[in-house]
């Protein structure tokens, strides 16, 4: 399928460019916007309101509103919600894909399996929303009862990556909804659009006012900084680099903040000698290019034994290069750009200390 120019304007058309607070989209608090780009061309796709401290603190003042009462919600209520989401989603994966593609620039191939992917967090948690029994047991004397019963945590700030726009907001949203915690949604600054989206497929889903607020913003720290400090928030999810892991949970402690932490690791690929080498290679392929290489989980240096290291590399190198580059709206494209010029430049650095 062709994607035409009139078709991009009209998907980026739909997606709200203010702030998700109370149910309401509205302008930053000082007027401040940003602009999102895509990384095949440079060009400004869309432009944002850019939150600051006070618009954080409002979505949270939201988010804490409405709590109580969304804790009290039947199982069954949240259930319908997020389901009635997976169906949304499912309908509109075309629309999902091809705009993550244009904020993120993997091919529209990679962007229609996040879409399943993603789509499949709502459903896993619409049915275990009405499935958390709790445990009645007696104890160990046997002279008594105990009673678990388990309880939303409360106001969640949910923190995203630019890599996997429209899976890690389901990955995160979805658990709140179902366990009926309110949230605070602080997309990635170069991927915030597909957060956009989706947070108003939640509400025409039927996700009451307040229940989940979206503070996209240029600054990371003008989200994160005053709602880890106020006793109101509950509990912290993040997913990105380890440095920034580690500050937020020095961060969390102060209130005791549960926290949920996915960061960068080391993911080395073996290949012993006794090994298919066709093979080898094909998992070598999949380690290393899923999501065009921009994954955590992605192969971060190959350790080969010596003996077949020759012929691995010939062949690995020849299935590199049969990869085709390109923006990944184009048909044929297996490899889109890099998310940014940074980006570039720290691959662009780790190829020349090889070298």
């Amino acid at each position: 399928m062709t994607i035409t120019p009139e078709r991009e304007a009209e998907l980026l058309s739909k997606v709200p460019a203010g702030l998700l607070i109370d149910g309401v989209w509205r302008d930053a608090s000082d007027g401040g916007t940003f602009d999102v780009q895509d990384p095949a061309t440079g060009k400004v796709i869309a432009t944002l309101a850019s939150a600051t401290s006070e618009d954080a603190l409002a979505a949270l003042d939201a988010a804490a509103g409405v709590q109580a009462s969304w804790a009290l919600s039947a199982p069954r209520v949240r259930a319908e919600i997020l389901r009635r989401a997976f169906e949304l989603v499912t309908a509109r994966a075309e629309d999902f894909a091809l705009l993550m593609t244009l904020e993120m620039g993997k091919p529209l191939a990679e962007a229609r399996g996040e879409v399943a992917y993603g789509a499949e967090f709502l459903r896993w948690f619409s049915e275990e929303a009405v499935r958390d029994y709790g445990r009645y047991l007696t104890t160990p004397e046997g002279k008594n009862k105990i009673l678990v019963q388990r309880k939303p945590v409360g106001p969640c700030l949910l923190i995203t990556p630019w890599n996997f726009p429209l899976a890690m907001a389901t990955r995160k949203v979805g658990p709140a909804v179902a366990a009926g915690c309110t949230m605070v949604l602080k997309p990635a600054k170069l991927t915030p659009l597909t957060s956009q989206l989706f947070a108003a497929t939640m509400l025409e889903a039927g996700l009451p006012a307040g229940v989940l607020n979206v503070v996209s913003s240029n600054s990371a720290s003008a989200i994160s900084g005053p709602l880890m400090q106020d006793a109101r928030l509950r509990k912290v999810s993040f997913t990105g680099s380890t440095p920034v892991g580690k500050r937020l949970m020095k961060d969390a402690a102060d209130n005791v903040l549960r926290t949920s932490m996915e960061l960068g690791g080391n993911a080395p690929f073996l290949v012993f000698e006794d090994a298919d080498l066709d093979a080898a290679v094909a998992g070598a392929m999949a380690a290393k290019m899923r999501n065009m290489g921009e994954a955590c989980t992605a192969a971060n240096r190959f350790l080969v034994q010596e003996s077949v290291a020759g012929e691995f590399t010939a062949k690995f190198a020849a299935a590199m290069a049969a990869l085709k580059p390109g923006r990944g709206t184009e048909a044929g494209t297996t490899v889109g750009p890099l998310i940014d010029s940074g980006a570039r430049d720290e691959v662009h650095a780790l190829v020349s200390a090889a070298v």
